[in-house]
């Protein structure tokens, strides 16, 4: 998105701008979230912020594309791992790492406010949301029936199932951690949520 200096005040941050926008949607949601919320929390004239994102849909937009990255990068360090059990564990518990950043220096995961919002005006932030997870999806799939054909996972298994188990754990989590679950206990839930995937997968 193209940006237009005009009417920002010198002292601008960009970068700033977007992680507090995105703490204030995290707690908020993004109906519940105002534009005098968000210049206030900004150190910006409402004016200022239509320049600089085109509306509070633009710098929600832009919010969630910056931090759904987070997840993409967790995605593919994870399976680059040796074995399809360390690539899960490494996944689950570095996606728990960045869902329970501390809030000061963190603006929190926004996944959740994002899938659960059902404004017109976010649709294309959920957009984003779908098209990260559908490519996050895929890579695990494609990890997951390697690991079937070279034995690591039990032969006739459903590599769609195994994953969908998996996707729906990761969003739980990340939901859980919305909640204000804490990372002590979602790390729990990813360890029991493993061993009880493995007792029926692997040999």
């Amino acid at each position: 998105m193209a940006v237009n200096k005009r009417g920002r005040p010198p002292e601008f941050d960009r970068d700033r701008a977007v992680c507090e926008a995105a703490r204030l949607f995290w707690r908020h949601g993004y109906s519940g979230t105002s534009t005098r919320d968000l210049t206030s929390a900004i150190g910006i004239s409402t004016s200022s912020l239509y320049s600089a994102f085109g509306s509070k849909a633009g710098l929600f937009e832009d919010s969630v594309r910056i931090y759904a990255r987070r997840y993409v990068v967790i995605y593919e360090k994870a399976l680059a791992a040796q074995s399809i059990r360390v690539a899960i564990d490494e996944l689950l518990r570095e996606s728990i790492v960045e869902f329970t950043q501390p809030a000061d220096p963190h603006p929190g995961c926004l996944i959740a406010s994002a899938v659960m919002s059902d404004s017109p005006a976010t649709q294309n932030a959920r957009g984003d949301i779908s098209n990260m997870l559908t490519k996050n999806e895929r890579l695990l799939r494609a990890w997951i029936g390697t690991a079937i054909d070279e034995g690591e996972i039990l032969g006739g298994t459903d590599a769609d199932v195994v994953t969908g188990v998996v996707q729906t754990l990761w969003q739980g989590l990340s939901a859980q951690s919305h909640r204000g679950v804490r990372r002590n206990e979602l790390l729990r839930v990813a360890d029991f949520s493993q061993r009880a995937m493995w007792s029926t997968y692997s040999r």
